[in-house]
């Protein structure tokens, strides 16, 4: 086993405040994440930021060696980035990551509950639930999760240059696809609480492309194992006041950085100011970068880990 050194220049800030609920003394729901004081942050890496979705294909076992080697405490596997599902490979990547002192912390998967057929809607709720027990063989604690879109725009590129935005599916309106998604998600809760894997919901494209849209499925489930993942690249407008309305409902965070130009665009985040943010909410867990540039990956993912230390500690 290679030996790793200790992180020595750690993220770590203790939170300033909880989310303001004063001397109540009634059990808060779960729709309210109530986040825990004097944690510090942790940085894991996005296997994706060294695969964006071109030959060749990095290995995960390469990501975690990388990541090790950073100094970073965790890995965050992008379900297409894997080799197999088998349990030997499942196996085999939770022992690499161990011996190398970094943490499994999430699997992003992607499925799309926005679909009038419920014979597809079925199919996507049986990939989900299968990802929780592949994040569960793991050892992972989490999954990314997505709401879907209403895929009148076919070309993921087209759908960029339209920064995001879509038409409703002829026929319907878009409380049905609330509708879809909301019971879709309720349908997987059960697995992920025996399972131990918490959902986190991404503010993605389709229904949570604002933060209205993802609070509004977030507070239609009443759950502790279904949360928010804030993606600090997401909202392509006016990201601040957006970001700080679902920070509070965070439980796990994906950071982009655009180095050498974004693949498909670009934003100037500004990371001190995010990490007030975080700090306000008393968020504690794992932020996770996810280098979105065209530099060569080695470098991006090299001064992104630095940048993000730099603005996060």
């Amino acid at each position: 086993m290679k030996k790793r050194d200790f992180i020595k220049t750690g993220l770590g800030f203790s939170s300033l405040a909880t989310l303001g609920l004063g001397c109540q003394t009634m059990k808060p729901s779960h729709k309210q994440h109530v986040h825990t004081l004097h944690h510090r942050i942790k940085l894991g890496i996005s296997s994706y930021s060294y695969w964006h979705f071109r030959d060749p294909k990095v290995s995960i076992e390469s990501v975690i060696d990388r990541s090790a080697d950073l100094g970073v405490e965790g890995v965050d596997i992008l379900h297409r980035q894997m080799d197999s599902e088998d349990i030997p490979y499942l196996q085999k990547l939770k022992r690499h990551a161990f011996v190398n002192g970094i943490d499994l912390i999430a699997l992003s998967i992607h499925q799309d509950f926005v679909d009038p057929d419920p014979a597809f809607r079925a199919q996507q709720i049986k990939h989900t639930i299968k990802c929780i027990h592949l994040a569960h063989e793991m050892g992972i604690p989490c999954i990314r999760l997505n709401s879907g879109r209403w895929n009148t725009i076919a070309s993921f590129d087209d759908l960029m240059a339209a920064r995001g935005q879509e038409p409703i599916l002829p026929g319907y309106q878009e409380s049905d696809g609330f509708d879809w998604c909301i019971a879709s998600i309720e349908a997987c809760l059960k697995e992920a609480e025996e399972k131990g894997v918490i959902l986190a919901l991404e503010n993605h494209w389709g229904l949570t492309r604002t933060p209205e849209g993802l609070l509004r499925i977030l507070n239609a489930i009443d759950s502790p194992w279904l949360g928010a993942l804030m993606d600090t690249g997401n909202f392509l407008e006016e990201p601040y006041p957006k970001l700080a309305q679902i920070a509070p409902r965070a439980v796990f965070v994906q950071a982009k950085t655009y180095f050498g130009g974004g693949e498909w665009y670009t934003l100037d985040l500004d990371y001190a100011r995010i990490a007030s943010m975080l700090k306000e909410v008393g968020f504690g867990g794992y932020v996770s970068l996810e280098f979105e540039g065209k530099a060569p990956a080695e470098e991006g993912v090299r001064k992104s880990v630095e940048w993000l230390r730099s603005h996060l500690s």
